[in-house]
């Protein structure tokens, strides 16, 4: 992903709220399976870390990447976006960069 791609989904993101939020359970199989869902049917999503985990929401947040196959927009403070190109239909069309010759 370009540095212009992830401004993009960034600019796209200061508009979603979040639609998981990760607890003192941290990363459970159920919550990982959810998010590969809400990937697949929403491209890009926003987690909410609460205060009662104790993990690190950058290290989650990788975790979260790794096991979902998505990508890592951003991760401010205790929360984190995540954006995964949908296999059936795209609905977020990233912008191309074109290098001068």
């Amino acid at each position: 992903m370009t540095s212009k791609q992830r401004a993009y989904l960034k600019g796209l993101a200061m508009n979603i709220d979040p639609i998981y939020q990760v607890g003192k359970s941290s990363l459970t199989p159920e919550i990982t399976k959810g998010l590969d869902e809400a990937l697949e049917a929403r491209e890009l999503i926003k987690i909410n870390v609460l205060k009662n985990c104790l993990d690190d929401p950058g290290e989650i947040a990788q975790i979260i990447a790794e096991r979902t196959h998505s990508e890592v927009v951003q991760v401010i403070g205790k929360k984190i976006v995540l954006y995964r190109e949908s296999k059936e239909k795209k609905k977020i069309e990233l912008p191309v960069d074109k290098k001068k010759k």
